[in-house]
């Protein structure tokens, strides 16, 4: 039979490349010789079902959902407690312009990421700044997240356990036990729900967990804000503080801390690429339409979630504001309002625990394992890696003494630096190059680094302040 083929000699070798974005430019398969070649070397459990390019990926929502699910999460609890110190009207305009500027950074991120190929956020960073930047970076990273995800189960075991001057779910339906045991309970759920989810290796894996939590978080919004509507059409409700309040120095030190609290609360930058890696058909523009969305859904839910909970609660509102809702609401059903709200948004940060701890693990293994092949083609790897955050962050949620404490320091530090100083930065570097920035957006970089540098500043000098006054 007749063929256009001819036969490759056995000391002849092909160099095979591969279309492939989780490959780099510079990376190659390597050349198998025909002396090397064995049948029995090949797992055939190892192979694909289909060869060639790989065209699955996050959808547009998809990605919505997970860098949604990123920012919405412990930080809402915050945010009435804010209300509180800088009034509605106050309150509520940061809360946009904050939003406006988050979402300013992440289109810098993504469009000097893409300029330096970069596939991760140290590594954007590296380009811009040098190595010891990108290492800084990943502390920063690793810290935030961690505290992060250690307030997500403080406010789980305040929730269900109960506190000290806050009854939990489990007292109420079933009085006093075993499950008044905050601890037990906690390291339960984590063993139970999150490290299955947290075993995950690829952030598209928990896009549908990701809508699940944001559908949960809109309930509570929903709930919350239809029962302080009803409060307020009743005249139950007391008049609000609409501008902050500098009558006492207790009250200008609770302002200076609150604005770090308030940039806490949307930090997403670091799960900014791992989302757009895995975005389908990705691009700048079509990163930044998820980028515009998300923001406009956090502003909104922010904002109702701020007002509703202040109108609610006034000036008994706590750091955690889901341990309000262990009372007597003054309305029809108000036992099973409060079981919804509270048991939903345990729900929910259950579901959004393991979209931070995935940014948490990549990082800590980049910052440990350079050079080793990724997480995905090391399965005991990262289920080893997984089992270790784990269990410090369990450690780290029996010493911290409330939600308040760990945003305070996050905010003014390391949430501060991923979202505003490090991508001012890189777009005032990286600007530099190819078609460089406007002038609006060289202004908005400056604004941004200079903000960053002033909240972090006047935030820690602040809680230093206060811790210290109050342990006199």
């Amino acid at each position: 039979m007749d063929s256009n083929y001819s036969a490759v000699s056995k000391e002849s070798f092909v160099e095979l490349q591969v279309k492939d974005d989780n490959f780099r430019d510079n990376e190659h398969l390597k050349p198998i010789s025909g002396d090397d070649f064995e049948a029995d070397d090949i797992d055939l459990d190892d192979l694909p079902l289909i060869f060639g390019e790989n065209k699955s990926g996050s959808g547009e929502y998809g990605a919505v959902f997970n860098l949604t699910t990123t920012i919405i999460g412990a930080g809402i609890m915050a945010l009435p407690a804010t209300m509180k110190v800088l009034g509605l009207v106050v309150g509520v305009i940061l809360i946009f312009l904050m939003g406006v500027l988050s979402d300013i950074s992440v289109e810098l991120l993504v469009r000097f990421s893409v300029q330096c190929k970069a596939l991760s956020y140290g590594e954007v960073v590296e380009a811009a700044l040098g190595r010891t930047a990108k290492i800084l970076s990943e502390i920063c990273i690793i810290v935030n997240n961690a505290g992060v995800l250690v307030v997500y189960l403080i406010i789980i075991g305040d929730v269900l356990s109960g506190s000290i001057r806050h009854t939990g779910v489990f007292d109420q339906w079933l009085g006093h036990g075993v499950w008044d045991h905050r601890k037990l309970v906690v390291l339960i759920i984590l063993v139970i729900f999150l490290a299955p989810l947290c075993a995950m290796d690829k952030i598209d894996s928990l896009s549908l967990s990701s809508a699940a939590s944001v559908a949960l978080a809109v309930v509570f919004v929903v709930v919350a804000f239809a029962i302080a509507f009803i409060k307020l059409v009743e005249g139950k409700i007391e008049a609000p503080r609409m501008t902050p309040d500098f009558g006492s120095k207790q009250a200008i030190l609770d302002l200076l801390v609150v604005i770090p609290i308030m940039s806490n609360a949307y930090v997403c930058h670091f799960n900014v690429q791992p989302i757009y890696n895995e975005l389908e058909g990705r691009s700048p523009q079509k990163m930044n339409r998820v980028s515009r969305i998300t923001s406009a859904i956090c502003v909104l839910v922010y904002a109702s979630t701020a007002v509703a909970g202040y109108l609610l609660f006034g000036k008994d509102t706590e750091s955690d504001v889901l341990t309000n809702f262990d009372k007597d609401l003054g309305i029809r059903f108000s036992t099973a309002l409060n079981y919804i709200v509270r048991v939903g948004y345990v729900f929910h940060l259950i579901l959004v625990f393991p979209v931070i701890h995935f940014s948490l693990r990549q990082t800590v293994d980049a910052l440990l394992f350079e050079g080793s092949a990724p997480l995905t083609e090391s399965r005991k790897r990262c289920l080893a890696l997984t089992a270790v955050l784990l269990a410090l962050l369990y450690f780290g949620s029996t010493m911290i003494p409330n939600i308040w404490t760990a945003f305070k320091f996050t905010g003014a530090t390391t949430a501060v630096s991923l979202g505003y100083t490090f991508p001012s930065l890189i777009a005032l570097r990286l600007g530099k190059q190819g078609s460089g920035l406007s002038v609006r957006e060289k202004i908005l970089s400056w604004f941004m680094l200079i903000l960053a540098i002033v909240v972090s500043i006047v935030g820690v000098g602040g809680n230093i302040y206060s811790m210290s006054t109050e342990s006199d």
